[in-house]
């Protein structure tokens, strides 16, 4: 008798459709506006219809996780010194079912390769404190001091591709 597969059955992905946008913001909706009480009306922003949504969709096509890259003047105006060759991570989010199985950092990844794809020189992001040694496992180093965002302490992280 053989050992269960125990791989992970899910697949990342670029958002292309308006479908798998729409699983994007449930994930987040689920993550950061029920779970983390984040207010609605801060979740979702202008730079939403200019990102790239990823999704991390399991086989039968359940929603567990997304993230989002910012490029151009949009990441210019988030990273910490306004260069357009660097990107920003942003809203990533892995269901509380999901966790623990690699999504996020597959998430991350996607993220990055489609930094690359745009001819990003780096990635910057904010990350919720808690969340610090998980970006440093994937090579993101913090820089400057801790600041809120939504009420939640997070540092800025940048990661050279």
């Amino acid at each position: 008798m053989s050992a269960p597969d125990r791989a992970p059955s899910y697949e990342v992905r670029v958002a292309e459709d308006l479908g798998d946008r729409e699983a994007c913001f449930a994930v987040r909706k689920d993550v950061f506006v029920a779970e983390q009480k984040v207010p609605e009306d801060i979740e979702y922003d202008a730079y939403d219809a200019d990102a790239v949504h990823v999704l991390a969709v399991r086989a039968d096509g359940v929603p567990l996780g997304t993230g989002r890259l910012l490029h151009g003047a949009a990441a210019a105006a988030r990273n910490g010194d306004g260069d357009p060759a660097v990107g920003s991570l942003g809203r990533l989010a892995v269901t509380a079912q999901a966790r623990g199985l690699g999504v996020g950092a597959a998430l991350v990844r996607a993220v990055e390769e489609a930094a690359r794809a745009r001819g990003l020189t780096a990635v910057d992001l904010h990350a919720q404190t808690h969340a610090l040694g998980f970006y440093e496992r994937l090579g993101y180093e913090a820089y400057g001091p801790e600041f809120p965002d939504a009420g939640i302490p997070h540092r800025a992280m940048r990661r050279a591709l």
